[in-house]
C-alpha cells in the first residue's frame, strides 16, 4: 500500500502515522492521540531523504519508500536529530544504500555513531551552511536544545518550506496531514502539552532561536514538523504561539494537585477550592489527583496556570509517591513566574506541608506562606478554614 502524500511538485511526505502509539519516551509522556513520524523526500535535480520514522517501523518505511522511488536515486540525507523516533529506521535504510551520504550536525554525528556504532559516510554542518540540489538550496540552521544539542531545522529556497524537526510539533495523529484539516482544539491542545512537558526547559533558547530565524526574513509556506501537522493555513500562527509559551507563560488559572488516602486531603482541595472561587469568580480553578490523572496533561495544567496549591497527607513522616514523583517532573521543567504552596491532613507527625513546601520552592516557586494542615478527618470548622486559606492565597497574587 502506497502511503506517500504529495506536498508539492518537488516534496513528499513518506512518514507514518501511528494511531496505536499510548507513551512516548518510555512511560514518560501520554499520547492519547497517537503520534506520527514525519519523513520528506525532495526531488529536485539531487533526490533528498529528511529524516526517517521510529525503528518498530524501519522495514515498513523503507519497502514503502522502495515503492514511491528507487532507493539508489537517493543522493542525500539528512538527519535533524538523532533521537530514535526520527533516525529509527536509518539502520535499515543504510543496508541498501551504505554510502549514501549523511548531513548532521556535529553532535549529531557523535550520537548516530553512539546510537548505531557504524562507519557511515557522515558530512557535519552548522548555521549557514548550504547543500545545492538543483532549482532549490539547503540552508541548515542549527538549534541545539530544541530539545536535542544536535537538533538542526532545515529550510529549502523555492519551496519555501521549514523542515523543523520537533519545534511546533505535536503527538497527534492525524491522516489530513495539514493544520486547517484537523481538529482544531485538539491541536492546539496536543501542541500545548508538547511544548509544556518537553521544550519548556528550553524556552530561553526557544525565543533566541526563533527570532534568530526570523532575523533570517526568510518566506514560509509551509512548516514541515516532525510530529503531527504540516502548518499550511497562516504557518506563523504556531511560531507566535511558541513565542508567547517561552515567555513565562500563564493564563488566570489556579489548579489544585493533590493526591489522598481517607479523603481528608481531598476534602480540603475541594473547600480552598470553594474558597478560591468565593474570592474571585473570574479565575479558573481546577483540581486534579495526582494518582487517578495523567501526569503529562497535569504539568500541561500546571504551565497554563498562575499558581498551583500541591497536597497530601503525610505517610511514613512525608508525602504520597504520585505527588513524588510529578513534582520531580516539574523540577525538571523549570517553570518561572509561578506561586505555589501546600496543604495535607495528617494523623500523628505531620511533616508533608513542610515537605511539599521545600520542594515546591526548590522547583522554582515562589512559596506563599506556611502552608495548612489538619489533623485526622477535618470537620466543618477546619472545612471552613480551608476555604479562607484559598481566600488568602488568592488575596495574595
Amino acid at each position: 500500500m502506497r502511503t506517500a502524500k504529495k506536498l508539492t511538485d518537488k516534496v513528499t511526505w513518506v512518514g507514518k502515522v501511528d494511531w496505536e502509539l499510548e507513551t512516548f519516551h518510555g512511560d514518560e509522556y501520554s499520547t492519547h492521540k497517537g503520534t506520527s513520524y514525519n519523513s520528506y523526500l525532495i526531488r529536485d535535480e539531487k533526490v533528498v531523504l529528511i529524516d526517517t520514522v521510529w525503528l518498530p517501523y524501519d522495514r515498513e518505511f523503507v519497502e514503502h519508500l522502495r515503492s514511491e522511488i528507487d532507493l539508489q536515486e537517493i543522493d542525500y540525507i539528512i538527519i535533524q536529530h538523532a533521537e530514535i523516533d526520527h533516525s529509527g529506521a536509518l539502520l535499515e535504510l543504510m543496508r541498501e544504500i551504505p554510502d549514501t551520504p549523511i548531513y548532521c550536525t556535529k553532535n549529531g554525528e557523535r550520537i548516530l555513531k553512539g546510537h548505531f556504532h557504524q562507519d557511515w559516510n557522515i558530512v557535519t554542518v552548522k548555521t549557514g551552511d548550504t547543500l545545492d540540489i538543483g532549482q532549490s538550496q539547503l540552508i541548515f540552521v542549527e538549534a541545539p536544545m530544541l530539545h536535542w544539542p544536535d537538533t538542526m531545522f532545515t529550510y529549502m529556497t523555492g519551496e519555501n518550506i521549514l523542515f523543523s524537526n520537533d519545534a511546533f510539533g505535536q503527538h497527534y495523529a492525524t491522516e489530513s496531514l495539514y493544520n486547517d484539516a484537523a481538529d482544531q482544539c485538539e491541536l492546539f491542545a496536543e501542541a500545548m502539552k508538547y511544548y509544556a512537558n518537553i521544550l519548556t526547559p528550553f524556552s530561553a533558547l526557544v525565543k533566541k532561536k526563533i527570532n534568530e530565524v526570523l532575523a533570517m526574513e526568510l518566506p514560509v509556506n509551509l512548516i514541515c514538523t516532525s510530529h503531527g501537522v504540516i502548518w499550511r493555513d497562516d504557518p506563523a500562527q504556531i511560531i507566535h504561539k511558541y513565542l508567547e509559551w517561552a515567555d513565562n507563560y500563564q493564563e488566570n488559572q489556579i489548579s489544585i494537585v493533590y493526591d489522598t488516602m481517607w479523603n481528608s486531603t481531598r476534602l480540603m482541595a475541594e473547600a480552598i477550592a470553594a474558597g478560591i472561587q468565593a474570592e474571585d469568580p473570574k479565575v479558573t480553578v481546577k483540581l486534579f489527583n495526582a494518582a487517578k490523572y495523567d501526569k503529562n496533561d497535569i504539568v500541561t495544567e500546571i504551565f497554563k496556570s498562575k499558581a498551583i496549591l500541591a497536597g497530601s497527607p503525610t505517610v511514613n513522616n512525608r508525602y504520597l509517591s504520585s505527588m513524588g514523583g510529578l513534582l520531580e517532573m516539574v523540577k525538571g521543567l523549570k517553570f518561572k513566574n509561578k506561586k505555589a504552596a501546600a496543604f495535607g491532613s495528617y494523623g500523628w507527625s505531620g511533616e508533608s506541608v513542610k515537605l511539599l513546601t521545600e520542594d515546591l520552592a526548590s522547583a522554582g516557586f515562589v512559596i506563599v506562606g506556611d502552608g495548612y494542615r489538619s489533623l485526622w478527618v477535618p470537620d466543618e470548622e477546619v472545612l471552613q478554614a480551608c476555604q479562607e486559606f484559598g481566600r488568602s492565597f488568592v488575596r495574595s497574587l
